[in-house]
């Protein structure tokens, strides 16, 4: 049976041009989420970094209700994922092919009449990338541009919670704050949590210090993935929305007090 409620507010594909054009001249700031399809360990989907920065990004779209006006764009589930390609199943794009992809849709977002982006990463492997393509579009074209990966945006709230997250590995990779997150979102794609669980270790190093084969010796996942709840994972996700959803406004009440040139003067520069 057909749906005749109509489109999501926040729903960018569900709307057609003429909205779109509207709304962007308007000031929407159009978040496109980043994801991955990449082994999860033996008991995780291969598109949970995709699954969770969807959510995030649609959730805390609809909290802001039009305050400011979000549009969310359908999400980017590819990403830099070569170090998991020995496990099987990952579908991975080199560095160079994902950056230029990116930018590639935000020049398309531009010139479709956007001038403010935000991109809402949800892979550890895309964290720099993301980075670089927001600081190139911003220099490069009359557009203000945003990026996060979602869990450093709810770090500190975890860390000073009561939650038994507060002591994990965060984001880990398929360990117990993305398991935990899962067994919110979808308990019906988690499998069995492995036997082995190793303990939680700190990320933080002075230099970036890369292993050669790392994730072959830990067997492709972090920490402890059966430690957490559920219950865990909900509050995570609830304290997740709140923060991007607020990140968000914080990106467009900056943008506000930044004028964007407009087109008669950059033609004469």
């Amino acid at each position: 049976m057909t749906s005749t409620t109509g489109p999501r507010g926040w729903a960018l594909a569900e709307h057609r041009r003429e909205t779109l054009v509207e709304r962007a001249a308007a000031g929407a700031v159009l978040v496109l989420p980043v994801g991955a399809i990449e082994q999860h360990g033996p008991h995780l989907p291969v598109w949970t970094d995709a699954l969770i920065a969807t959510h995030v990004a649609e959730r805390a779209a609809a909290a802001l209700d039009g305050t400011p006006d979000v549009l969310v764009a359908p999400t980017f589930s590819f990403g830099s994922s070569d170090h998991h390609l020995p496990f099987g199943g990952t579908l991975s794009m080199r560095t160079r092919t994902l950056m230029d992809a990116l930018t590639d849709l935000g020049r398309s977002a531009v010139d479709s009449g956007f001038r403010r982006l935000y991109l809402l990463n949800g892979h550890g492997g895309n964290d720099e990338i993301v980075q670089l393509v927001a600081r190139d579009l911003a220099l490069q074209l009359p557009v203000h541009a945003g990026c996060s990966s979602w869990w450093k945006l709810v770090e500190k709230q975890v860390r000073g919670s009561g939650l038994a997250a507060a002591a994990s590995r965060i984001p880990g990779h398929a360990g117990a704050f993305e398991s935990a997150v899962m067994q919110t979102l979808r308990p019906d794609l988690v499998g069995d949590f492995p036997a082995e669980q190793p303990e939680p270790e700190s990320k933080r190093q002075l230099s970036r210090l890369e292993m050669h084969q790392a994730w072959i010796r830990a067997d492709g996942y972090t920490d402890s993935p059966g430690s957490l709840s559920a219950a865990d994972g909900a509050a995570i996700l609830r304290i997740a929305v709140d923060a991007v959803a607020t990140e968000i406004r914080r990106f467009c009440a900056l943008a506000d007090q930044n004028s964007l040139p407009t087109e008669e003067t950059r033609t004469r520069d």
